[in-house]
This record gives C-alpha cells, sequence and structure tokens, in this order.
C-alpha cells in the first residue's frame, strides 16, 4: 500500500486524490485541511481514507506528500511535518512558480527528495466540493526534480502521476518558471491591460456594450483572481519582467510597422503568427483553462432561448454558462454557450442543427 499525504485539500489536492483513488487500489490517502466540511466530505466521499486538522507526527507513514496550501503557508507547513517525514518520503508541491519554494529546499537540505510539480489544469471553482477525478486527464503535469533527487525517485513518482491520467514532463526548475512565465503569466497580464486600456477609453460605455465575439474571447482570462496573479507577480518577476519588455519591444515594432504603411511586415506579422497557432495540439494540456463554446443563431421570437436550453438539459448536456451577443448585423439573436467538456460539442451541435438551429464553434 502506497500512503500519499495532502497537506491542503482544495481544488487540486482533492482532484489529484480522486484521480488515485479511481485508477488504483494501492493508494491510502492522508488528507490534511483546516476545514471540518472539507475532512467530512472527504471521508464520506471516501477520497480520504483518514483525516487531519492540523500537519503533524501523522505524516510519519507517508511515501509521498503534497503541498497543496496556499504558496504562502507552504513553507510553514513543510517545517512543521519535516521532523516526522521518513527519510525516503517524497515531497511534490502544486504551485505555479518554483523558485520561492526551492530556495527553501535547498536552505533544508532537502535536494535529494523533493520533486516540484504543476498539474497544469484548473477550473475558476476552487474548493474541494468543485475537484473532480476527470480534472488532470490529458493535461500536462510538470516534475521538476531538485538536482540530487534519485533518478528511482523521480520514476517512482512519474509513475504515481501517470496513474492520475495527466502527462507527466520533466524539466528543470528554472525553466518551468520561464515556459509558464510566457505561456501563462505573461497573457494573463496581457488580458487584464487590454481589458483596462479599453476601460480608460471607453467614455460613454459604447465599447463595453459591443465588446463580443474576439475581444471576450482573448480576454476572458482577466477574469481570475487579483490575489492569485499579485502573487505570481511578485514571485516570477524575473522572468515576467523579461518576457514583458520583449512584448513591448515587439509592439513597438509592429507599431512602426502600421505608421509606415508596411505591407509585408503586416502581412509577415500577422501570418506567421497564425502559422504557429495552428499547429498548437488541440488538448486541454496548457496552463489557461479551455473554454468550450459554441454560438447559435436563435429566431427573435418568445421561445426561442427556452428551446435551446431544454433540448440540451434533455440529452444529457449541461450548460456552464449562457449569455447572449448583442453585437449583431442580423434581426436574430446569437446565443453563447460555454459547455463543460468538449465532447459536449459536437453532440450539442448535431442535435442543434437537427432543429434546424445555425450553430458554429466559438
Amino acid at each position: 500500500m502506497i500512503t500519499c499525504g495532502f497537506i491542503g485539500f482544495g481544488l487540486i489536492g482533492g482532484s489529484i486524490a480522486r484521480a488515485l483513488k479511481k485508477n488504483r487500489d494501492d493508494i491510502f490517502i492522508l488528507a490534511c485541511d483546516p476545514s471540518a466540511e472539507t475532512r467530512r466530505l472527504a471521508l464520506s466521499q471516501k477520497t480520504a481514507d483518514a483525516v487531519l486538522e492540523t500537519p503533524g507526527p501523522g505524516f510519519s507513514s507517508c511515501d509521498f506528500v503534497f503541498l497543496c496550501a496556499p504558496v504562502s503557508f507552504n513553507d510553514e507547513n513543510l517545517i512543521r511535518i519535516l521532523p516526522f517525514l521518513r527519510k525516503d518520503c517524497i515531497l511534490t508541491d502544486v504551485g505555479s512558480v518554483k523558485t520561492p519554494i526551492y530556495r527553501l529546499i535547498l536552505s533544508l537540505g532537502l535536494t535529494d527528495r523533493f520533486i516540484g510539480g504543476h498539474p497544469m489544469a484548473g477550473s475558476e471553482r476552487v474548493g474541494y466540493a468543485n475537484s473532480k477525478a476527470s480534472l488532470l486527464e490529458n493535461a500536462y503535469y510538470i516534475l521538476a526534480p531538485a538536482p540530487d533527487v534519485p533518478a528511482q525517485s523521480v520514476e517512482s513518482f512519474r509513475s504515481l502521476v501517470l496513474s492520475t491520467g495527466a502527462i507527466p514532463l520533466v524539466i528543470s526548475s528554472e525553466r518551468h518558471d520561464y515556459v509558464t512565465a510566457a505561456v501563462s503569466h505573461l497573457p494573463h497580464i496581457i488580458a487584464a491591460s487590454l481589458v483596462n486600456l479599453v476601460r480608460d477609453h471607453d467614455e460613454n460605455g459604447m465599447m463595453k456594450a459591443i465588446a463580443a465575439g474576439g475581444f471576450k474571447d482573448i480576454t476572458r482570462i482577466a477574469s481570475s483572481s487579483p490575489v492569485m496573479w499579485q502573487q505570481i507577480c511578485l514571485t516570477n518577476t524575473v522572468n515576467i519582467s523579461g518576457l514583458l519588455q520583449d512584448y513591448i519591444d515587439s509592439l513597438t515594432a509592429i507599431k512602426a510597422d502600421l505608421d509606415g504603411g508596411d505591407q509585408e511586415k503586416l502581412y509577415r506579422f500577422f501570418d506567421g503568427a497564425r502559422l504557429y497557432r495552428d499547429s498548437f495540439i488541440d488538448a486541454n494540456s496548457g496552463p489557461i483553462k479551455k473554454s468550450y463554446t459554441i454560438r447559435v443563431t436563435i429566431p427573435d421570437e418568445a421561445g426561442s432561448l427556452a428551446e435551446v436550453a431544454t433540448l440540451l438539459a434533455a440529452n444529457g448536456i449541461s450548460i456552464k454558462n449562457i449569455g447572449i451577443s448583442h453585437n449583431r448585423e442580423v434581426e436574430e439573436g446569437v446565443l453563447i454557450i460555454e459547455l463543460y467538456e468538449e465532447v459536449s460539442i459536437d453532440k450539442a451541435i448535431s442535435l442543434l442543427e437537427k432543429r434546424n438551429f445555425e450553430v458554429s464553434r466559438s
């Protein structure tokens, strides 16, 4: 039996534990969380075999310990359990920035037993109640071993991650922080900056009123937690700042091409982006949560919206969010429907088209 201890049993910790329980029968889960309701649910749903309110001696039997509390608490929790851990216990975390935790690992002399982890999946919903075993399926799970971790230990943890349905990818902690700065951290800054730009230039609310389609798609991530992104920026500052400067330089260059009317450079700018973007793997494996959305044209008459919603619900398709685009040049309305899973898109399109609705992927 393999014992996995979790300190912090929220969305990510709970989802990892659920996946392990679902896919293996040799896992014992110890869940530590200050919330009595979380502990009660974890036991009643059989996600956890034992629970603790605070970190302590109970972790002495663990083969793996996942630090899943907010980053500001992980250091304290690690120090609290360290005296009780076996020498061969593998330590890991789930944070999106590795530099801070690695400083602590180095200072504590734990470079032979710490493997940084970053499951690149998530949800706008938080807490154990919203965790699910499928959250990690086909998502990259970054493994960033400290320099002295034996290869056998890395392989052991890699095997554990594989059993969650995730795709383990081993890289250095430095490379991890640089890559995530480029594909996750910087895009959040850009999205927030663009939203703020429009807000500051929107004198009479017209921009907000017609903001739809492309603008809402590329700025969707600006709705993320400001506290979380504040902390990420303060912990991965060097990487984000360097890439932000490169981005500013690229904007300056394209501004010069725009002002100069350079047709060839403008074409290469857009075409190069198109080609690279089209080469991306279409899978739920990146750090920015994918949106599964369709657009449905409906006639401007009573009951149309209800018909669409009822049709999907009657066929077992859950709607995550639904809205109406007010930016249209025809009389019919356009529903923007966000679904929970990619597999629901084809089914929804088929059902709606059979009822003669005009449907497109968003």
